[in-house]
């Protein structure tokens, strides 16, 4: 994160518990458009840091079509190979220019940046940055209420040159793009300063647009930033989807690079966490890591006691007495952090019979209940099937909203009890998202045996992967049949397609991985499954 700079350029700073001003946009936007570069994803601020299950590489420049318009169908920007804009102005060179633009779009776009009838200047961007921006009120009293009470209200500006420092001049642009042309385009590195600068002056179609080009963007990897920024955008439908991927991929949110640049209010909000899929230990190194980083900006010594002054409050969050006694052993007990008093309370509430009473919380977090799609009605067996002699089953599946996939079910041995060697695949486009080589006992039942990879895998929404599974044990096993070539689970639909790349017979009407099990949105109580005969 050394490429992050520290000045606020597209919004005034906030000041937070600890009176540390909240991370900047221009910090995240940073970042973001640099983890793009090196992920050739566009979509991605991703920091894709992720495995990014983006569909295809994209530019960092990315085209996004808004909304509706209120007058008609929004246009989409032109794709980055289209021909370059033309200068401002150059539209109005010809005298006669208005004959040449039919619609009142094109002659209101004709004016976009353009000196020529402009009755307001602006002034954008922090003092050394400015871009000076001319503007027609009208045009944007009719697309902002701010800019209507600015101009037209009671209180109205007599000044013909207004500064706007807290604006980046990119993100006026945009703003003034979408106000003039109708025209969306957000790029990864000015996507937060475009949502404030919507937000600012009440332009509600571009900020829903920033927002879903934002929840898009959304990984493990990029996700405690984003909460941050989310908070403090007020953008609750942004945090839900931060809080499903940091829930479900909390050790590689933790791990990440942006989550030691959090606000400590996004901090306490993470460490207070019931449904966090991670051990305590990876928290607690967390909160470590965080704490470090606030000395560093600070300028102070980063040693023990002062990790533990800047955490302040927070580390009563952190649930020591639920981590192993080997891990807490050989971590918190020895680097300081914690009173000896504490330490010793905590050792003897791991041993003693008689617990004294302690400062942080003894109950385990909940963490994330699995969730499981099977596609089959019903399982059977037969004399001559199913076998298995290194070849492959698999499937194909997308879903409406996005999951992580844990792992798969499969059916096992039809012949009394067996010990099951296999290798587990997920892909997206022919490229290995996650793979694990395991074992699994099957007792004879018709029961699914479930295996799972080391990390959940983000699945995008109307994306197809391939789940695949090869299995070597004994030949004979279960197979499942009456196949749904969609499953409904409460709030998440699944699809199912045949796979080229199953040679062993699996396919959408019977086979083999008969269950994805998945974290995703809250299950429903009732489930309906949908039957089809497609194959």
């Amino acid at each position: 994160m050394s490429n992050l700079c520290s000045r606020i350029v597209s919004k005034p700073p906030k000041r937070l518990q600890d009176g540390r001003d909240s991370l900047s946009v221009a910090q995240t936007n940073a970042w973001m458009n640099a983890e793009n570069i090196n992920n050739g994803s566009g979509l991605s601020m991703s920091p894709p840091h992720t495995v990014s299950q983006r569909e295809t590489a994209t530019q960092v420049s990315q085209c996004y079509s808004g909304p509706p318009s209120p007058c008609g169908s929004t246009s989409v920007t032109p794709s980055p190979t289209a021909s370059p804009a033309l200068p401002p102005g150059t539209a109005t060179l010809d005298p006669n220019w208005q004959a040449t633009k039919p619609t009142v779009r094109e002659r209101n776009a004709a004016m976009f940046n353009n000196q020529l009838m402009s009755d307001i200047t602006f002034v954008v961007g922090s003092p050394g940055h400015t871009q000076i921006i001319p503007a027609h009120k009208y045009v944007l009293a009719t697309a902002s209420s701010v800019f209507y009470a600015m101009f037209y209200g009671g209180l109205a500006e007599c000044k013909q040159e207004i500064e706007v420092p807290d604006v980046e001049p990119s993100a006026f642009l945009t703003l003034l793009k979408y106000i003039y042309c109708d025209e969306i385009q957000l790029e990864a590195d000015t996507v937060l300063s475009t949502l404030y600068v919507a937000k600012k002056y009440i332009v509600p179609h571009l900020a829903k647009a920033c927002v879903n080009y934002l929840e898009t963007s959304l990984t493990a990897k990029n996700a405690c930033l984003l909460l941050s920024q989310s908070r403090l955008f007020e953008e609750p439908e942004l945090m839900q989807r931060c809080w499903e991927v940091i829930d479900a991929q909390a050790e590689m949110a933790l791990t990440s690079d942006g989550f030691v640049d959090i606000d400590v209010s996004t901090l306490e909000s993470v460490l207070a966490r019931e449904t966090l899929n991670c051990k305590e230990i990876n928290l607690f190194e967390a909160a470590l890591a965080w704490a470090h980083a606030e000395c560093i900006r600070r300028e102070i010594d980063p040693t023990p006691s002062n990790k533990r002054a800047m955490l302040g409050g927070a580390i009563y969050l952190i649930r020591f007495p639920t981590m192993s006694l080997e891990e807490f052993a050989n971590s918190a007990a020895q680097i300081g952090i914690l009173s000896p008093q504490e330490t010793i309370d905590i050792f003897l509430h791991f041993t003693a019979s008689s617990k004294p009473l302690l400062s942080y919380p003894i109950k385990a977090r909940t963490g994330l209940k699995a969730q499981i799609c099977h596609r089959f009605q019903s399982c059977a067996y037969r004399s001559n099937q199913w076998r298995y002699r290194g070849r492959c089953d698999s499937i194909q599946f997308c879903v409406d909203k996005r999951i992580f996939v844990v792992g798969f079910g499969l059916y096992g041995s039809s012949n009394g009890a067996a010990d099951y060697n296999v290798k587990i695949e997920l892909k997206r486009l022919g490229r290995v998202l996650a793979e694990n080589n395991t074992k699994f006992f099957s007792d004879g039942s018709s029961n699914t045996f479930h295996v799972y990879f080391e990390n959940p895998i983000q699945i995008e929404p109307e994306c197809f992967y391939t789940a695949s599974a090869i299995l070597d044990g004994s030949e004979l096993s279960y197979f499942g049949q009456e196949g749904l070539s969609e499953v409904y689970m409460g709030t998440v639909t699944f699809q199912f397609h045949c796979s080229s790349e199953s040679t062993n017979g699996t396919g959408v009407q019977g086979g083999q991985i008969p269950e994805l099990i998945y974290y995703g949105p809250t299950l429903n109580t009732s489930l309906t499954n949908t039957n089809s005969s497609e194959d």
